[in-house]
């Protein structure tokens, strides 16, 4: 037998790389075909799911659940037929995140927040509004005390009865109250006048002292006001203590004699810490459900803090032109579509307008994912009045075109790599 010639050799080398080039055009075939579903990146994925029996037609009032992204926009406007159930949907599961339902947002459901936020806000105004009080006597305080047509009283005050305090703290003339709050003063001995009214201290000294004068005549007033006060922190133009005095402590008299609002405050966020608890206070609101904050009385001992606007801030991630972290305004309010706006708006070339979303609560045990599909202009109209709250984060997916180009770009370098194997080696 001959052994083969060198042509018929290189004749079979070069039918092997053909071989394995049809090979290897097949194999690149089957990955372009997959690849919406190998695609890199971010995306939000979700999982169909079937709707309970007893679930609204609109998917989202009773269960929470949406449409699926295919059904958006005839579920927009269309009603569920009453022999099918609406079909919803989830972000799909894994090992660290639970299966979450995923809310359509619409007009309806944006009216339904707004209204719970109103009702929420006056609620929580009923519970601190309380009436003003009366300025009562405490440990610290000075009183200027006057016995008409005896002034040799005057003397017990001592050589600063005329003279004007050097140092801010130092206590203006007149009688200190102990800090057991009594009240030691000529002829009457000591007195608890702690939690009195001045008119109150008046009466018992004018009977204390009508046991040595004829008809004494008293004037009690307040010299200094030391016993009370209360805390402002935060975004204020002169954040410390605060004096309470006989004018009743309202919330916008504490942050006024604070210096007013910083230009970084957060109108919607201040704190109110009252015995043990914080409440939330949102000033914004109040307003525009036409509630007055006058009606919100500090009480001694209170700290409010105004939170600065930075603290506040939401994450806008995804297909957008600039991918920020957004501020609010300084009313506190930030909507969808003004975060969006501070993103540079949604990537017109990469973004898929149907798949916007709204995560929200992921550390507070009730998360939420809310999905608006922004291909109508209706849609915006819904982002506009949609607000968001603290943290949430705003994500846009892109369209399976990138997707898929962003596979070619992967697969491009490995094919050329072939190609140029081949040539070599045929």
């Amino acid at each position: 037998m001959k052994p083969p010639s060198a042509s018929a050799a290189r004749q079979t080398a070069s039918l092997g790389v053909r071989r394995i080039s049809c090979a290897s055009a097949v194999v690149v075939l089957c990955s372009m075909l997959g690849a919406c579903a190998i695609a890199p990146g971010m995306r939000m994925t979700t999982s169909s799911i079937q709707a309970p029996a007893n679930a609204e037609p609109n998917g989202h009032a009773a269960a929470g659940t949406s449409a699926t992204a295919d059904d958006a926009p005839q579920a927009a406007g269309a009603e569920s037929t009453a022999n099918a159930a609406p079909s919803a949907r989830t972000t799909e599961a894994s090992g660290a995140v639970p299966e979450i339902p995923i809310t359509e947002l619409d007009v309806a459901l944006v009216k339904q927040l707004q209204d719970a936020r109103q009702a929420q806000q006056r609620q929580q105004v009923n519970m601190l509004s309380t009436a003003p009080q009366a300025y009562t006597i405490g440990a610290g305080d000075v009183l200027q005390i006057v016995v008409w047509d005896h002034p040799e009283i005057a003397a017990a005050v001592g050589s600063t009865q005329s003279q004007a305090s050097t140092r801010p703290g130092d206590p203006s003339s007149g009688f200190v109250v102990d800090q057991s709050g009594e009240l030691t003063f000529p002829y009457a001995g000591t007195l608890h006048v702690a939690g009195l009214r001045t008119e109150e201290v008046q009466r018992r000294l004018s009977a204390a002292l009508a046991r040595y004068f004829v008809k004494p005549q008293v004037t009690v007033r307040m010299a200094s006001y030391r016993a009370h006060e209360v805390y402002v922190d935060g975004e204020v133009r002169s954040p410390g203590v605060v004096a309470v005095n006989d004018v009743p402590m309202s919330l916008y008299e504490a942050i006024s004699r604070a210096g007013g609002f910083a230009d970084s405050a957060d109108q919607s966020d201040l704190a109110l810490v009252r015995g043990g608890a914080t409440h939330r206070i949102n000033l914004t609101q109040m307003l525009a459900s036409g509630v007055s904050p006058s009606r919100l009385y500090l009480q001694p001992g209170d700290l409010l803090r105004v939170v600065a606007r930075d603290e506040n801030d939401v994450y806008v991630m995804g297909e957008v032109n600039k991918p920020i972290s957004a501020i609010p305004r300084r009313t506190g309010r930030i909507t969808l579509a003004d975060a969006l706006a501070q993103a540079g708006s949604v990537n017109a070339s990469t973004a898929d307008a149907a798949q916007m979303f709204v995560i929200r609560g992921a550390l507070n045990g009730t998360p939420q994912v809310f999905h608006l599909d922004g291909r109508s202009p209706v849609a915006m109209l819904v982002a506009k009045e949609f607000d968001l709250q603290p943290k949430d984060v705003v994500y846009v997916d892109g369209n399976a075109l990138v997707r898929f180009n962003r596979v070619l770009t992967l697969l491009i370098p490995a094919i050329n790599a072939g190609l140029t194997a081949g040539i070599v080696t045929k």
